[in-house]
């Protein structure tokens, strides 16, 4: 296959090309309150939105990167609504200390399970989940009732992760899950307001914060 090299790109250079975008970004968003591993996180969710307002509307609890840091490098789970999640996380990086991204949303037992009680199976995925590990990153960016099963399963003492990524998309219940999650007390968490958000901002900040945990090695 003939490919064309006669195109005159800013940078071909990767490296180069996450540090100009960043530049751009710091320049353009402007001032912050978010600390400087804070920010690491949500530049990332800026960088695969190329979305500013949902840039702005992200929430980071005060404990949250230092859970999910410390989640990671204690090798627990990492746990996905969606494959799109699973897809597009560097699970190597999890997987380099000991833990792993899992998804159960395909699981022939969730998929009976939600058809005979009527339910959805990111409601039944959550739900399993809840059984199979103790604590653990949750990574929600697709499905709004995976979010509320989840905080429901929490204030029924049934799960306790050590950090919740919420910032499931869509038109219902997306930006109510996200309000409901922000009230949730004794979890640390990453969210935004509104009906924005997605699996590629979700796998961003996930990837933040995987490299945040790489950096401790360095």
């Amino acid at each position: 296959m003939d490919f064309q090299t006669d195109f005159k790109p800013l940078t071909v250079d990767p490296d180069k090309i996450y540090d100009y975008s960043f530049s751009i970004i710091a320049e353009e968003f402007g001032p912050h309150d978010y600390t400087e591993d804070e920010w690491r996180v949500v530049r990332r969710v800026i960088h695969a939105s190329a979305d500013f307002d949902l840039g702005r509307s992200v929430v980071v609890h005060p404990d949250a990167v230092a859970a999910g840091v410390a989640a990671i490098r204690a090798g627990k789970p990492v746990i996905a609504d969606v494959q799109m999640i699973e897809a597009g996380s560097g699970r190597k990086r999890f997987q380099k200390h000991g833990g792993d991204l899992h998804c159960h949303i395909a699981d022939p037992d969730v998929a009976k399970a939600a058809k005979e009680v009527g339910a959805t199976r990111a409601i039944m995925s959550m739900q399993k989940a809840a059984k199979l590990y103790d604590g653990g990153i949750y990574a929600i960016g697709n499905a709004p009732t995976a979010l509320l099963e989840l905080i429901r399963l929490v204030k029924a003492g049934e799960v306790k992760p050590d950090l919740i990524i919420g910032m499931p998309v869509g038109f219902v219940s997306a930006a109510e899950s996200k309000e409901e999650l922000l009230k949730l007390e004794g979890i640390p968490f990453i969210t935004n307001r509104g009906r924005k958000g997605g699996s590629t901002v979700t796998v961003a900040a996930l990837n933040g914060l995987s490299l945040l945990a790489d950096a401790k090695d360095e």
